[in-house]
């Protein structure tokens, strides 16, 4: 009999379900009927404004639902009935929410998005009977990840956050690293009138803090401190927030996030933490909350920047919508995600 899954395989395939429901529900407003027959758009022609980029953007935004369920779903099925499973799932899924989107004036329900998302899914499902289970239960990453990094449901949650951070520089518009702000949800204005000394100044302060917090999160999940993959984490969540901003204001603003503020802050932040790694496991979790808090309070309380500001309502979301949406949600809950974490870890052991 085949093992069963991990329990990190379970958790990582529900949680992009439940990312794929809010995308595609996204933003949940102005539910009505419209008295149109929900499943008309099964009959409906080629969308006239679709783009290959649309359908590609279909197709990828289902692959990994294909490819995380399947190692959850093989130890009983086996792999032809796990790939099997799993399209009809994501199938089924997508059928759901492109039904549901009848009752959203913003949203377009698609027979081709549909066909994109099912297609998605089997690629995704091919993929995982055939490399998901080397990755996620019993492969190179999976036992090294069992000699490097913090067992049990701590170190899968902390993982977790990891991976939810790293999505989280897929925002466009937020400062970098600027997570948790709650104003725009609760319609609250600015706090601090705008001065560019001023607001070079908490920004630097926060991507400091945040880049500390970060990295002594990723350290607390390691069995002993390893510098390399650390500082490629942060490499890569720049990296990341480069392409997004490529892809959003052109290939001239990739490197928009790269203000005298951010660029002092990064280097405070990474120096800093070099420093916290001396310090006993205790008292890194304890600079690692305080950071996050300190950087939450900082980002609620930043002055709007007026050029900023100009930028970002001259941007269009369009096709990005949906996805804007889910970026936008993980970096608003990201710190309050967090901080438990990095409180309940004082009962949990390295070793």
């Amino acid at each position: 009999m085949q093992p069963a899954a991990s329990p990190l395989s379970r958790y990582l395939a529900a949680a992009y379900t439940l990312l794929a429901v809010y995308a595609s529900l996204h933003p949940f407003a102005d539910w009505r009927n419209s008295g149109v027959d929900v499943l008309a758009f099964f009959a409906a022609g080629w969308p006239r404004y679709s783009t290959g980029f649309d359908l590609a953007l279909n197709v990828a935004a289902y692959l990994p639902l294909g490819f995380l369920w399947v190692p959850v779903l093989q130890p009983r099925l086996g792999r032809f009935g796990a790939v099997l499973l799993a399209t009809l799932c994501g199938a089924g899924l997508s059928l759901i929410m492109e039904t549901l989107q009848n009752y959203l004036p913003s949203r377009v329900p698609s027979n081709l998005d549909l066909a994109c998302n099912t297609l998605g899914t089997l690629l995704g499902a091919l993929a995982g009977a055939r490399w998901g289970g080397l990755l996620l239960d019993g492969g190179r990453l999976h036992a090294l990840r069992h000699r490097a990094l913090l067992q049990g449901a701590m170190g899968d949650a902390g993982l977790l956050l990891l991976g939810l951070w790293l999505l989280t520089q897929l925002t466009p518009e937020t400062l970098l690293f600027g997570n948790g702000d709650i104003r725009g949800y609760l319609g609250l204005p600015a706090v601090l009138p705008y001065s560019a000394g001023r607001f070079a100044n908490i920004e630097a302060a926060i991507v400091c803090a945040d880049t500390l917090a970060v990295l002594l999160l990723a350290t607390r999940l390691e069995r002993r401190p390893l510098y390399v993959p650390i500082f490629g984490l942060l490499l890569l969540a720049l990296a990341t927030k480069s392409f997004v901003l490529a892809l959003t204001l052109g290939t001239a603003h990739g490197f928009a996030w790269a203000t005298p503020g951010a660029a002092t802050g990064l280097g405070a932040g990474g120096a800093l933490w070099i420093l916290a790694t001396l310090l006993p496991a205790r008292l890194q979790q304890a600079l690692a909350a305080l950071a996050l808090l300190l950087a939450t309070v900082l980002v609620n309380l930043a002055p709007d920047n007026p050029y900023s500001a100009n930028t970002w309502q001259t941007w269009n979301p369009g096709q990005f919508l949906n996805f804007h949406g889910l970026t936008k949600l993980a970096s608003t809950l990201w710190p309050y995600l967090a901080l438990p974490w990095l409180m309940l870890l004082r009962t949990e052991r390295k070793s």
